[in-house]
């Protein structure tokens, strides 16, 4: 396993991240702990979760999978020390977690000590806003027209960037988490925090994930430039486009058990022509090579300068074998120009 410095931060993490956001609905505790045991096993020191998860998201699932990690880690309270764990406060707009509300400085801290009590820790090694208060281009909003840039307060915003910012600080110095990290932003959220922190001596992002992929890449390089040259580490999330990139949902196919069977909370919105026509072609370039699909997604992810971990997520231990195996298999100069062949012809197909 190889493992890259967490932007300006002195935590060493892996190159997979373990994500876990099935915990609790499609996987029980059991397979959590398989899940776990066997990442630590391959040298994967990196867990991400969230107070939201599990998946879709619902008053039934809330807090289930950080409860499902800390069953984990209080029977294994030794092996603490090995992870570096990652988790997230909500956003605003799900009416069960604080009524909807945006995130202040009084939410962070209490949304803090119910994460620490439900994943059964001291300390939380990344704490990140899962999504900003105001609108961002994520979650299928990223294309013109779907939301106007200009109908948020910027002032108003920094304002509260500022008291959640406090409200971290706070929690730092008191031991809660180590470090802070972003979700679903922007270069400017990226760096109005950076000119807060320089201005009030205040921590620093350290770290952001957003999604990314052969199907959505538009990160790059626009912003992942901005977080190289302010050593922020980039996390890519949905690596798989939602499992789209396996190809099992061509067609429209939706096997049973499947993510895509179950409810979306912003609709399927990867599951377009353009979008299966790219599946197909990359299925090619992964057969040509000797790779699975979803090995090929990941071993591209992987290989994309600025890119510090990917996160990835499974629903049986087999798929989470085949993915770790991926980071193993370095893609070769023609596997990279029969990618990049393909990616071309279709930069951005959902």
């Amino acid at each position: 396993m190889e493992y890259s410095t967490l932007g300006s931060s002195n935590l060493s993490v892996s190159r997979i991240c373990l994500g876990s956001m099935t915990w609790g609905k499609q996987n029980n505790q059991e397979d959590a702990n398989q899940q776990i045991d066997y990442a630590l096993s391959q040298g994967i020191n990196f867990i991400d979760t969230a107070e939201m998860y599990a998946v879709p998201p619902s008053p039934d699932t809330y807090g289930k999978t950080e409860t499902i990690i800390g069953n984990w880690l209080a029977a294994n309270p030794e092996r603490r020390k090995e992870i570096i764990l990652a988790s997230k406060i909500a956003g605003p707009g799900l009416p069960w977690v604080r009524e909807g509300s945006s995130i202040t400085g009084e939410a962070v801290i209490a949304a803090v000590d119910a994460s620490l009590a439900r994943l059964q820790t001291d300390y939380i090694d990344l704490y990140q806003l899962h999504w900003p208060n105001r609108t961002s281009p994520h979650f299928g909003k990223h294309f013109p027209n779907q939301f106007k840039f200009s109908d948020f307060d910027a002032k108003k915003e920094e304002a509260d960037m500022l008291e959640i910012l406090q409200a971290l600080d706070t929690c730092i110095k008191a031991g809660k988490i180590r470090h802070i990290g972003l979700s679903d932003d922007t270069p400017w959220g990226i760096n109005t925090y950076l000119k807060l922190s320089a201005k009030y001596n205040l921590p620093k992002m350290v770290s952001i994930q957003n999604e990314f992929s052969l199907l959505h890449a538009k990160d790059w390089p626009y912003l992942i430039e901005n977080c190289v040259h302010e050593d922020i580490a980039y996390l890519p999330w949905s690596p798989l486009a939602g499992g789209m990139l396996s190809g099992k949902y061509l067609d429209g196919k939706m096997p049973e058990g499947s993510r895509w069977t179950f409810s979306q909370r912003n609709g399927i919105f990867r599951d377009t022509p353009a979008a299966n026509e790219a599946v197909r072609a990359y299925m090619q370039v992964a057969e040509k090579h000797g790779y699975t699909p979803c090995q090929l997604a990941l071993a591209w992810c992987d290989q994309v300068d600025g890119v510090t971990s990917t996160i990835i997520g499974a629903t049986s231990l087999e798929q989470l074998k085949e993915d770790i195996d991926a980071f193993s298999k370095p893609l070769s100069d023609e596997a990279i120009s029969d990618i990049n062949l393909v990616f071309k012809k279709y930069p951005m197909p959902f």
